[in-house]
């Protein structure tokens, strides 16, 4: 950022024009914006100045500020790449401490506004968009919390967990999204997650016998992970934000997964050539169109509908009554997505009592192999 005299030589207010933007900083005031026109482009709301700044800033009464890339930019691209994700309330720890470094004087991350986020944001989606990555955002299916993550905007997007891993755990890896969207999704149970004991069974850790298709194209013998190389790499997964693991021990994708892997998962998922009301095991929410792990569905299980718990609310309320859109089956909200899919079931709450709320088997907490071999056969 840098500070010039306005209406003086060191600015040409002619290539300056106002806008309707504004932001407001605890101890300079509320800011004004400019936006810069040239013969071949113009950058919005990049110049700013504070037509009333407060006692504490009167200094810089009659000047403008000009944004310029610098330090504070990339140390906060530095902290986002590091997380993978960022929330506005992470934004605002990180910035605290960039604006105490740059203005020398004390900075609370609750002075660090939305504004001051989302430039920041933007500044490094710019920073990186030659690279082919891109920053995208998301609302956390559980939080509503508002999430930004770099996303690889060409790659495949299943290789860009392999950086630091073994083809074997590659292969794990796979096996446990395959089973999240294959055997623990079904018409009966959409669960899309793994518990901590299904994700090392031997039918996930286990190796294909010969020769099998590595992500990127080569082939190679998959002799499966031990228990401990399995362990180890969910636990990456989850620091690296791929993977969430809940209180009650499942394994389901991140939020940061779901917007790399989302165009991934609808074409190796869904069938292409299915009908437009045939049941499908990738699907959005009605109400905000976003990817569906968790959440409710409709009572018809053959229906596609499905919407998110913090979207229910406001989307029943919009249309006076609580049917699904589709299929006008009454919307009773008892029919779950994600874990809920067993651990809302009276069979899942009868043995947990019975073992006095310790955590449920494998046999008990599972989706029933049969059921699964029963639905393929409907299939």
């Amino acid at each position: 950022m840098k500070w010039l005299k306005a209406m003086s030589t060191s600015v040409n207010m002619e290539m300056l024009s106002k806008t309707s933007h504004g932001t407001s900083c605890p101890w300079k005031g509320r800011a004004a914006y400019y936006t810069i026109k040239t013969d071949k482009t113009e950058f919005k709301n990049s110049a700013w100045y504070y037509p009333a700044p407060f006692e504490k800033a009167t200094n810089i009464k009659d000047y403008v500020a000009f944004w310029q890339y610098n330090d504070g930019n990339r140390a906060f691209l530095q902290a986002l790449m590091a997380r993978g994700t960022m929330t506005f309330k992470q934004g605002q720890e990180v910035l605290s401490t960039i604006f105490t470094i740059q203005e020398e004087r004390e900075t609370a991350p609750d002075q660090v506004t939305q504004e001051d986020f989302d430039s920041y944001i933007s500044a490094a989606a710019d920073k990186i968009s030659p690279f082919d990555y891109e920053i995208r955002t998301t609302v956390h299916q559980f939080t509503k919390e508002k999430i930004s993550a770099i996303v690889n905007a060409t790659s495949d997007p299943i290789t860009q967990m392999a950086t630091t891993r073994t083809q074997e755990e590659m292969f794990f890896v796979r096996r446990m999204i395959d089973a999240m969207f294959e055997t623990y999704n079904t018409r009966r149970r959409e669960v899309m997650g793994v518990t901590s004991m299904q994700a090392l069974e031997r039918k996930i850790t286990k190796g294909v016998s010969g020769a099998r298709q590595s992500e990127g194209g080569e082939q190679g013998a998959d002799k499966g992970v031990t228990n401990d190389q399995a362990e180890k790499c969910l636990n990456g997964l989850v620091a690296e934000g791929w993977f969430e693991r809940s209180k009650e021990g499942w394994y389901t994708l991140s939020p940061r997964a779901l917007m790399e892997l989302q165009t991934w998962l609808v074409t190796e998922y869904n069938d292409e050539d299915a009908d437009a009301e045939d049941w499908q095991r990738i699907k959005f929410c009605e109400a905000c169109k976003g990817i569906m792990t968790v959440g409710r569905r409709c009572g018809d299980l053959d229906c596609n509908v499905r919407v998110h718990d913090i979207c229910q609310e406001a989307f029943f309320n919009s249309r006076g009554e609580k049917k699904c859109p589709r299929c006008q089956t009454k919307w009773d909200g008892k029919l779950f997505v994600g874990q809920r899919a067993i651990t809302s079931t009276d069979e899942y709450l009868k043995g947990k009592r019975r073992s006095g709320g310790a955590r449920k088997s494998q046999v008990e907490v599972e989706v029933d192999e049969e059921e699964v071999a029963d639905e393929d056969e409907d299939e």
